[in-house]
């Protein structure tokens, strides 16, 4: 009888010790997988996604003031349709020869990060024609859903204009009620002016929505 007893207590001792390392192995486990998940949240929020509050309303009705969205700093070539989060920190302009001119902004009010859409690249010829409140992008007009209104106001270049490489022609979809690459201190904007691509409106929820191909909708009324 003493034989079993000490037979089943040096059982109930390795059952002891072998479930001690299974939860010891558990919580290893558990740590592993969750320094994993942070350092994939961090690696993301920091280099991928970038939340911004969107503030006024020169994106109108594609954006609206107090809209929370992210932006990637990781994305390839911008194209037309694209809404860019922009560093307005100098204006570029042209002259009579299509060249570059720089205009420093230090006392402008417009010294800010604007968010606008690109409506032509480098190489493209753009023209605006008040008159018919046409945009023409290589001799096309854009057939243009998400603008609040027709665009009268044509800005500051002598139309019409070739995009300088590296460069792009960016407007609000508040046409009427944005500062933005016909203001002459905005201008063209540069490749490297351009912190990052709006991609996706988490903020207000019930406006949830993937920006990346918000020129394909039609107009809504602003809410």
């Amino acid at each position: 009888m003493e034989e079993n007893i000490e037979e089943n207590t040096e059982a109930d001792t390795k059952k002891e010790k072998k479930s001690g390392k299974n939860v010891l192995a558990d919580v290893i486990e558990i740590a592993e997988s969750t320094f994993v998940t942070v350092f994939v949240i961090i690696m993301l929020f920091t280099y991928i996604l970038h939340p911004v509050n969107v503030v006024g309303t020169s994106m109108t009705n594609t954006l609206q003031d107090g809209d929370r969205i992210f932006m990637t700093t990781v994305y390839g070539e911008l194209s037309y349709g694209d809404i860019v989060v922009i560093n307005n920190d100098m204006a570029y302009l042209l002259n009579s020869d299509n060249k570059i001119i720089e205009k420093n902004i230090d006392n402008s009010g417009l010294k800010e990060c604007i968010i606008k859409r690109v409506i032509a690249t480098g190489g493209q010829t753009l023209e605006i024609v008040p008159e018919t409140n046409e945009v023409i992008v290589d001799g096309e007009v854009l057939d243009e859903p998400y603008i609040r209104e027709l665009t009268r106001n044509s800005g500051v270049f002598d139309y019409p204009i070739t995009v300088p490489e590296g460069y792009y022609f960016c407007m609000g979809d508040n046409r009427n009620g944005s500062s933005d690459s016909r203001n002459p201190d905005i201008g063209l904007i540069k490749k490297d002016q351009i912190y990052g691509k709006a991609i996706l409106r988490y903020a207000p929820l019930s406006d949830f929505r993937y920006l990346g191909d918000s020129y394909k909708h039609s107009n809504e009324e602003p809410a």
